[in-house]
Order: C-alpha cells, then structure tokens, then sequence
C-alpha cells in the first residue's frame, strides 16, 4: 500500500514508500535478520495494533484532494469542481493576463486575491490590471507564491508539498492529526482549518538520545506539539506527534498499555496517542567500570570494590519488562548482590594476597588462589545467568581495583607501606650496586681495550724496524754489488786499455819513437815520485847490488848508535 500519510491511532515503523519517484529500494519496510529475530523478535498479542492503521487519504472527505504526479495546478482544478459542485463557488480566478499593465505574477508562482473573505487564485503567468481596467469590486491583491513552496495557507485554503527527507504534520478541522512525506495536498476548510503545526527534516532531528550511563548514542527525537486554547483564555501546548532516526543497530521499544514493541532501525513517527516511548538501546558490546558499594567479609572489613565488565544487550524487550532503562543499571543491581555474597566468604587476610578477581592473576603458590579462583567462577557464572534474565549476554568480568576502610585495614596499609618503601630501597640498593658494577666493568673493558690497542701499536712498531733493518741490509748489499762491478768493470777496462796501449806500443818500429815514449815515461815517473828517488832494479845484477848496498847501509847506522 503506498502510505503517505497516517490518521490518529497509529504508529508507523520505516514509513512507507513515495508515489513520485519510485524506487525499489524506497518500497522495502525495514526488517530484521532472521539471525536477530531470533533473539530481539517477540510474540504479545496487541503487536499488530503498534503497526498499520488507515490511509488519510482512504478516506474521502470534502474539499481535500491529494497532489499526485501531475502537479499542484491540477490539484487546485480537481478542488475548484468540487467547490462548484457543492457550494457553487471557486477557487481560481477567471481573470485573464495581459502583458501591458497591472500586476505581474512569472511561471511558477500563484497570485492571491481575498475576495471578500474568500480565497481566489490566479495561475496563469502575465500581468493583471487593476481597477478601473478589471473588475476589483470586493476583492484585495494578496501578493504571490511559488507553486513549489512547501506550505501555502490563505483564506482557509492549505497547500501542503513536502519533499523526500521532510515530514509535515498536520491538524485537521477535526484536531485529527496526521502525517505527510513525500508527497502534499491541497485542502479547503469549510469548518475549522487545516493546521500545519511543523515541518519535520527527518535526518536532523533536534535531541540527541544518549545513554546515561556509556555515553553512546542511541539515536534522536523530536517532539511536535499543538498549542491548545483552555478556559480563561489560558494556551498550552501537548505533544502530538513524535518522530525518531534510530542509528544501525540500535532500537526503541515502544508501549501500548501492557504490550510492547520492538522498533527496529530506521525513522519512524508516532501520532498515536497510546503508544509511549519506553526507552532506546543499543545492541552492540559495551563496557565500563563500575564502583561498589562497601562490602564486609567475613571478619567483617569492610572493602569497596571497582568491578570492570563487558557486555551486550540481545534481547531489549526483556530488559524492558524487567523496567530497567539501561543494561548497566540491571548489571549493576545484579553484581552488587553476587559481589556481597562471595566477599561474605573470603577473609581480609585472603584478599589481601589474592592480588585480583581477575582471570590473569593466577597465583599456584598461594594456597588461597584455587578458593579464589572457584569464587571467581562463581561470580561469573552467577552474573551471566542473572544477565541472560534481562537479555543481557555478560561477555567479561574483573576486579581491577579495591579499597579497604576501617582500622585494621589502616594497620595493614601502614604494613603494607612500610613493606613497599624496603622494597624500593631494596631495590635502590640493588640498582647501585649494578649501576657501580656495571661501572667498573665498562671500566675493565676501557682498559683491555687499550692494552690491545698498545700491544697493537708495538708489533707494528717492531715490524716497522724489522722491515727497516731488512731494507737497509738489502741497500747495502745492493750498493756493495753494484761497487764491485764498478771496480771490476773499470779494472777490465784499465787492463783493456793497457793491453790496447802495450800492442800498440809493440807495434811501434821506429827506434826513435820508442825512445821518445821511454823518456816520457821517465819524465812522468820523476813528476810521480819525486826527482831525489832512486830507482833500482828488482831482478839481476842490479838487485844483489842493492841487497849488498842495505846491509851496509844498517851496518853503518847500527854502529853509529853505540854509545
């Protein structure tokens, strides 16, 4: 059914369809999975009475006509006859423009004229002269107004166009009020009027719906209310109509007497003054710390606890009927009462080794841990088969801090103090004495470091000589090679040169030559050693002479050095 728009005593869920621009996907009533209807679906018996109701515009009523897709000009003609026939009267006028003089209305806009109390329409473009030219016995330029604008109300005429993403409410002569979206109408009152009370931009309602208790948005809302004249000239204003834009999963539940809803996704209005909003929630997983109450255990110390959980609502209508507004709230009522009785088991001394309630702090050395542990387990447990009760899955659950009160607990945290202040400064203690270690071992390092570092330096001194010694030695062998084949070479080569002179001297046959060549030998022989020496000759006769010529040259100095 294509639903524009809902009388009095109706809730619409999603909202229907438009007639102009029909999409598929416009035509679809939003739906749960079959998954979810499974855990959020419910069965009480006035349901249907929450969706559906008749149609406004099923309903013929006089002097009401629905803007279809051809327009508002043959709307107004449509309610034009409908006047003529019943009352005799119309509407739009029987003027005809001109385009010299007058009052001038462009394409696209409508003229207003009151005649006489009346409504007249002028819907053809142009200009329309005044009096004298026309007849304007009776009647009052009004001025104009576009053929798109959203509300038109004059002389008891309503015209009423809304687009894709507005919603107007509207009060009938009747004070039935009813909705309209994508889609108008063009109404005129006879008795009473056509109210439009307000015009609804679906996607930006006004508040913001929040958890109290998460801070999560669970959607927004907007109230339209109608002012009411009361005795005594008194006006007051009641609510009539209430519109929601509930985000991706998240819902409403809504309440007729004592049957409730579940209101899926989506934006959604309700003009039924019987049907209540009984709260928003959110079905995605949520978390938060929550404080206790003081709790006595069993020697009676009295202990307050900060209990983290998780979880996620699955099921909103139990939690409803159970007439909690938020999960946290059923949670908290629930953990406190669990919480009370466990610690009522344990000891302060037990409590005070058990570090956490936490699964992660098991501790096999403390012969409290398996107590714990099983009471932990109990906790959980207890707690999650409390929560399935308001439809509440409890996916975690820990002790993450604790406060013990009273005088025995202020002795303990004196002890508990004085035990971690020789902690730390047995620690301190400990962190010096690494820190000084630490010290003298980068100490040690510095010097092995440089102890290699000098014997390093030192071999490649002692190479360095060796390798010079090497180099000197190879030198002077290489000098003293190189002399002796000098030497050896000018020695062959002086020997050449006498060998060469001698056979030249031998082959020289002029006696005179020769004797010549004796003589500068003789000359240079007495140039050499001087021109007081002596030669005398090593072989023959000459030689015993200069034997005998020694001995008597000794004899005589041997005798004359007696004394």
């Amino acid at each position: 059914m294509d639903t524009l728009s809902v009388t009095d005593n109706t809730t619409v869920v999603g909202g229907p369809s438009s007639a102009i621009g029909d999409a598929d996907f416009l035509k679809k009533t939003p739906q749960l999975s079959t998954a979810a209807l499974n855990h959020r679906s419910t069965s009480h018996p006035g349901s249907k009475m929450f969706v559906g109701g008749a149609d406004y515009f099923d309903t013929n009523r006089h002097f009401f006509v629905k803007i279809g897709k051809d327009g508002l000009i043959v709307a107004l003609n449509k309610l034009d006859k409908e006047l003529q026939e019943a009352q005799g009267t119309h509407i739009l006028s029987h003027k005809h423009p001109v385009s010299w003089i007058g009052k001038e209305i462009t394409p696209g806009q409508l003229g207003l004229i009151n005649h006489g109390g009346l409504p007249k329409l002028l819907t053809r473009a142009g200009r329309y002269p005044g009096f004298p030219l026309r007849n304007w016995w009776a009647r009052e330029w009004c001025g104009t107004h576009g053929l798109s604008d959203t509300v038109i109300s004059f002389q008891g005429l309503t015209v009423v166009q809304v687009s894709q993403n507005q919603a107007a409410v509207v009060s009938d002569p009747q004070n039935q009020i009813f909705v309209i979206k994508n889609s108008g109408f063009v109404a005129y009152a006879v008795e009473g009027s056509y109210d439009v009370l307000a015009i609804i931009d679906q996607t930006h309602l006004s508040h913001q719906v929040t958890d109290n208790s998460t801070g999560v948005v669970l959607g927004w809302k907007e109230e339209v209310t109608m002012p009411s004249a009361l005795a005594g000239g008194k006006r007051k204003e009641y609510v009539v109509a209430l519109f929601l834009n509930i985000p991706a999963n998240n819902c409403a539940i809504l309440q007729k007497g004592d049957d409730l809803e579940l209101l899926p996704a989506g934006q959604h209005y309700i003009t039924n003054p019987n049907i209540t909003l009984r709260g928003m929630y959110t079905l995605g997983e949520n978390q938060k710390e929550m404080p206790t109450k003081d709790i006595f255990t069993r020697d009676q110390v009295p202990v307050s606890l900060t209990i983290y959980f998780k979880w996620q609502l699955m099921e909103p209508l139990k939690l409803a009927t159970h007439g909690y507004h938020t999960p946290y709230d059923a949670l908290r009522d629930k953990t406190q009462s669990i919480l009370t009785q466990i610690v009522a088991h344990l000891d302060y001394s037990s409590m005070v080794k058990q570090r956490s309630l936490g699964p992660n702090m098991d501790d096999d050395t403390d012969p409290s841990s398996v107590f714990l542990d099983a009471l932990r387990t109990r906790a959980m447990d207890d707690l999650h088969l409390a929560a399935l009760e308001y439809g509440i899955v409890l996916k975690d659950l820990a002790v993450i801090d604790r406060q013990f009160k009273g005088d025995i607990a202020a002795t303990m945290d004196k002890l508990t103090t004085r035990a971690l202040q020789a902690q730390v400064e047995a620690a301190n203690v400990d962190r010096e004495n690494s820190n000084k270690i630490k010290q003298e071992e980068g100490s040690l390092a510095v010097a092995r470091v440089k102890a290699e570092a000098r014997n390093t330096q030192a071999d490649a001194e002692a190479y360095s000589v060796v390798a010079a010694a090497k180099a000197q030695a190879q030198k002077l062998q290489i000098e003293a090679e190189a002399q002796a084949k000098v030497t050896k070479f000018a020695a062959e080569a002086e020997a050449e040169a006498v060998r060469v002179k001698a056979e030249a001297d031998a082959n020289v046959r002029d006696q005179f030559a020769r004797e010549m060549e004796f003589r500068r030998m003789e000359v240079s022989r007495v140039r050499a050693f001087g021109s007081r020496t002596v030669f005398v000759p090593t072989q023959g006769l000459g030689a015993q002479m200069a034997d005998s010529m020694a001995v008597g040259m000794a004899a005589g100095m041997g005798s004359s050095s007696k004394p």
